[in-house]
C-alpha cells in the first residue's frame, strides 16, 4: 500500500472538525466564522487532546487560496462603477480611520512600554481591518444587500490599497531606519499605473473574450475560464510586487461588468466557502492559551482599543463623508477587528528583526478576540443608533441632517476647475495606456525581433526599424487621443472669454499634452534607433498619417473606445430599469430570487400584496432567461424567479425576509410521510370482479393507486384505467393511508354502492 500524503489526513481533520463545530454553532445561532476559528483551535498545536495537523505549510497554502477566492467574490459583487460612486466616501472614511488608529496605536504601545519601532508597527497593524472577516460576516448575517455594505466594501478596498503602501514604508523603515518619501511616491505611482492598465485592458479584453466564447461555453467551462482569469491576475499582481488579494479583487471587478457575473458568482461560491473555511480554521490554529495567559493585559487593552476606537473613527469618517448617522453607525460598527494584513505586517517586522517576537502572538490573539466580537458589533449598529439618536439635542440632530443633505446635493463647480479635472483624468488615462504599450514593446517585442533577426541573418537595424514603426503605429490612435481627445475649440474660447485667469490653467494643460506625446515618441525612438534617424522617421510617419491615414487612425480609435464603453456598460444595459440619480438617496433596487420555501411561491403579485403591505414595487421578473418588465398583478411567482423590486432599504429588507426563505434544515426526513404498499387478492364473485380500474374507484374511495396486477403466470405494471379486474387477481396498491386489505374487501360492496348513489 502506497503512503498517503499528509495533506489528505490534514484536510480530513480540518473539514470533519469544522463541519461538526459549525453544525453546533448553527444550532446555537452563532456566526459560522466563529465556529471555524474554534475548530482551528481544537486541531491546532496548542490543544494536545485532539488530532493535530501534520503539515501546516500546505494548510497555509490552502488558506491563501481561500483569501484569493474571498477577494474574487468580493470583486464580483463590487463593480468599478460602484467603486467610483462611493469612492469619495470610501477614501474619506478610510483615511480618517487609518490616521486615528495609527496615532492611537502608537500611544497605546508607548503606554504598554513598547519600543518605538514596535509602536509604529502596532499603529499600522491596528489601522487595517479584515476584509475577509467582514465579508464573511455579511454572508452569515445575510446583510450583503443592505445599502451600508457598499460603503463598507469601498472603505475596505481603500484600506487594502493603503496596506500595500504601508508594506513599502515599513520595509524602508526596517532597512534604513529612516523615512524615504521618494520611494513611497514611486510606489503610489506604480500602484496607480498598474490599476489603470489592468482595468483598462481588462475591461476591453475580458468581456469581449467572454462574449465571443459564450455560444461554446457551459457552466463548467465558464467556471474554469473565470477561475483561470482570477489566478492569472493574481500571478500578474504578485509579479508586479502587489498582494495576491489585490489581483483577485481586480479580476473580480472586471468580470463584474459582464452579464456572466451572477453565474460566475454562483458557481464559485461553493469553492469560495471551502477554501475560506480552511483560511479561518488556519487562523484559529494560531491561538495559544499560554500567550493569552502571559500577555493577557496587553491583549485586552489592544483588543478594547481596536473594538472601541476603530468603530468610533470609522463612524466619524462616514459622517464626515456625508453619510446619515444611521448609515454611519451601521457601517462604522463593522470596523472593529484586525486580520490578515496585520499578520503580514507583523511577519514583516519579525523577518527584519525590528519588533519584539512576542508582538506577533499578541496581534494574533487580538485578531481572534476581535473576530469573535465582529458579528455582534455589526448587529449592534442599528440598535445603537436607535438608542443614541433620540437622546441627541435637537440642534445637533438638525445640524447632522443638514450636513448630510448638503454633502449629497449636487454642487456647482466652476467651469475652469471642471475643465482641469476632465483634462487631467484624460491625460492620466491615455498616458498610462501609452506607457504600458511602450513597456510591452521594449520588454517583449524588441527581444523577439532581435532573436528573429539573428536567426535569419538580417542586420539588426532593419529589426529596429520594424520595431519602432510597429510600436508607433500601435500607439498612434492613443497618441491622437492624448493630443486632441476632449479638446473643443468652442469650449476653450468660451472658457478664455469668461475667465481671464483661465489661461493659467488651459495653456499649461494643453502644452502638457503635446510634451507627453513627444516624450513618449522620443522614448520609443531612442530605445530602437539613433535619435536623429528616429526623428526623421517620426516626421515622415506624421506626414503620412496626416496626409493619408488620419481618418483611418481616428476611426480605429473610436472603434476601440466604443468597444470599451460597450463592455463597461453592457451589464447595466441588460437591466430593465434604473433609478434616476435625483431619487437614489431615497430609493434602492433589490434583486431577489424566489425560493421553493417562500410563502409567495405559487401566488400572484396581487395575492402577495408587495405594494399594499410593504410599499415596494416589482418592476421586472426574470424567468428561464427571459425578462418580463412591469409584470401584471395576475402574474404568478414561481420558484427561481428573479424579481427586481424598488423601495426603501428598510422596505426591501422586510420583503427579502419572505421572498428568499431558506430552511434551517437543508435535508428533510420524509420517513413519516412514506407511501405504504399493499397486496389484495380479489375473491370469487366479489364486486371488484368484472370492473375496470376506473370503475372500481379505489383512488376516490381509499386514496389507493393500482400500480400492478399479478394474473396467473404474468404480471401487468402500471395497467391502464380501462383494464378489467378478475377474480384471482392480486392487486398491488400504494396509498398514504393505513389500510386493512381484509376490511377493504369486506366493506367494499356497501362502500361502492354509497359512492355510486351520489
Amino acid at each position: 500500500m502506497s503512503a498517503l500524503p499528509p495533506i489528505f489526513l490534514d484536510l480530513a481533520i480540518i473539514l470533519i472538525t469544522a463541519g461538526v463545530i459549525t453544525v453546533i454553532f448553527k444550532q446555537l445561532k452563532q456566526p459560522l466564522v466563529l465556529g471555524y476559528i474554534v475548530a482551528g483551535f481544537f486541531i491546532g498545536p496548542y490543544f494536545p487532546w485532539f488530532p493535530a495537523i501534520n503539515d501546516t505549510t500546505n494548510v497555509h497554502v490552502w488558506s491563501d487560496i481561500g483569501i484569493v477566492f474571498l477577494m474574487f467574490a468580493l470583486g464580483l459583487e463590487f463593480s468599478i462603477k460602484k467603486l467610483k460612486k462611493v469612492g469619495s466616501t470610501g477614501a474619506i472614511t478610510a483615511l480618517t480611520e487609518l490616521g486615528v488608529m495609527f496615532v492611537i496605536g502608537n500611544v497605546v504601545g508607548h503606554i504598554l512600554g513598547m519600543p518605538n519601532m514596535d509602536c509604529i508597527f502596532l499603529g499600522c497593524m491596528l489601522s487595517i481591518s479584515s476584509t475577509t472577516i467582514i465579508i464573511k460576516s455579511f454572508d452569515d448575517l445575510k446583510l450583503k444587500q443592505q445599502k451600508f455594505t457598499n460603503t463598507v466594501t469601498a472603505v475596505l478596498v481603500v484600506e487594502d490599497l493603503v496596506a500595500v503602501l504601508l508594506l513599502v514604508v515599513l520595509s524602508t523603515l526596517s532597512v534604513s531606519k529612516s523615512f524615504n518619501g521618494a520611494e513611497l511616491g514611486m510606489s503610489m505611482v506604480k500602484l496607480v499605473f498598474f490599476l489603470i492598465v489592468w482595468f483598462t485592458f481588462g475591461i476591453f479584453l475580458v468581456p469581449s473574450l467572454l462574449r465571443w466564447m459564450r455560444k461554446w461555453m457551459s457552466v463548467e467551462t465558464l467556471c474554469i475560464v473565470a477561475v483561470g482569469l482570477c489566478f492569472g491576475m493574481v500571478v500578474l499582481a504578485d509579479f508586479a510586487g502587489f498582494s495576491t488579494a489585490l489581483g483577485a479583487f481586480v479580476m473580480g471587478a472586471i468580470l463584474a461588468e459582464t452579464i456572466e457575473a451572477d453565474t460566475i458568482h454562483r458557481i464559485i461560491t461553493p469553492v469560495k466557502d471551502l477554501f475560506g473555511a480552511v483560511f479561518f480554521v488556519s487562523v484559529g490554529m494560531l491561538v495559544n492559551p499560554e500567550v493569552l495567559v502571559q500577555y493577557w493585559l496587553p491583549i485586552l487593552v489592544i483588543a478594547a482599543t481596536v473594538i472601541l476606537f476603530k468603530s468610533f473613527s470609522a463612524t466619524v469618517g462616514m459622517l464626515l463623508s456625508g453619510k446619515p448617522l444611521k448609515n454611519a453607525m451601521q457601517g462604522g460598527f463593522c470596523f472593529c477587528q484586525i486580520g490578515e494584513f496585520s499578520f503580514i505586517i507583523a511577519g514583516l517586522g519579525l523577518s527584519f528583526g525590528v519588533i519584539d517576537e512576542h508582538l506577533y502572538p499578541i496581534i494574533v490573539s487580538v485578531s481572534i478576540i476581535t473576530t469573535f466580537v465582529t458579528p455582534y458589533m455589526i448587529k449592534a449598529g442599528n440598535p445603537a443608533y436607535e438608542f443614541i439618536y433620540p437622546k441627541l439635542p435637537d440642534r445637533v440632530r438638525k445640524a447632522m441632517d443638514q450636513y448630510s443633505r448638503s454633502s449629497r446635493s449636487t454642487r456647482r463647480v466652476r467651469s475652469t476647475v471642471d475643465f482641469a479635472k476632465r483634462q487631467i483624468s484624460t491625460i492620466a488615462l491615455y498616458s498610462t495606456v501609452l506607457v504600458a504599450l511602450v513597456l510591452l514593446s521594449l520588454l517583449l517585442l524588441k527581444p523577439l525581433l532581435g532573436s528573429v533577426a539573428a536567426g535569419l541573418g538580417v542586420p539588426m537595424v532593419w529589426a529596429n526599424l520594424v520595431g519602432v514603426l510597429g510600436t508607433l503605429l500601435v500607439m498612434s490612435p492613443f497618441l491622437w487621443a492624448l493630443i486632441v481627445k476632449g479638446v473643443h475649440k468652442h469650449e476653450l474660447n468660451q472658457l478664455l472669454e469668461t475667465d481671464r485667469n483661465s489661461q493659467l490653467v488651459v495653456l499649461p494643460i494643453m502644452l502638457s499634452r503635446y510634451f507627453l506625446a513627444l516624450s513618449l515618441v522620443g522614448w520609443v525612438v531612442s530605445n530602437y534607433v539613433h535619435l536623429a534617424v528616429g526623428l526623421l522617421l517620426v516626421v515622415g510617419l506624421v506626414v503620412v498619417v496626416v496626409a493619408v491615414a488620419a481618418k483611418p487612425v481616428t476611426n480605429f480609435y473610436h472603434r476601440i473606445e466604443n468597444r470599451f464603453v460597450t463592455n463597461l456598460n453592457y451589464r447595466q444595459s441588460q437591466i430593465s430599469f434604473e433609478i434616476p440619480e435625483e431619487l437614489e438617496n431615497n430609493f434602492s433596487m433589490g434583486l431577489m430570487t424566489v425560493t421553493p420555501y417562500s410563502s409567495v411561491s405559487g401566488k400572484t403579485l396581487r395575492e402577495c400584496g408587495f405594494r399594499r403591505d410593504y410599499g415596494v414595487n416589482a418592476v421586472s421578473i426574470e424567468r428561464a432567461g427571459k425578462v418580463f418588465d412591469l409584470p401584471g398583478k395576475e402574474t404568478m411567482l414561481l420558484p427561481c424567479d428573479k424579481i427586481t423590486f424598488i423601495g426603501s432599504e428598510d422596505q426591501l429588507a422586510k420583503v427579502r425576509a419572505i421572498v428568499e426563505v431558506e430552511p434551517d434544515i437543508l435535508i428533510h426526513d420524509h420517513t413519516d410521510h412514506n407511501i405504504n404498499n399493499y397486496t389484495l387478492t380479489i375473491p370469487d364473485n366479489h364486486p371488484l370482479d368484472g370492473r375496470s380500474i376506473e370503475e372500481a374507484r379505489l383512488m376516490m374511495i381509499y386514496n389507493a393507486m393500482v400500480i400492478g396486477i399479478k394474473r396467473q403466470n404474468h404480471s401487468l405494471f402500471n395497467p391502464s384505467a380501462d383494464t378489467l379486474l378478475k377474480s384471482g387477481d392480486i392487486l398491488l396498491l400504494i396509498s398514504p393511508r393505513d389500510l386493512d386489505p381484509v376490511e377493504l374487501l369486506d366493506h367494499y360492496a356497501e362502500t361502492i354502492i354509497h359512492y355510486e348513489s351520489k
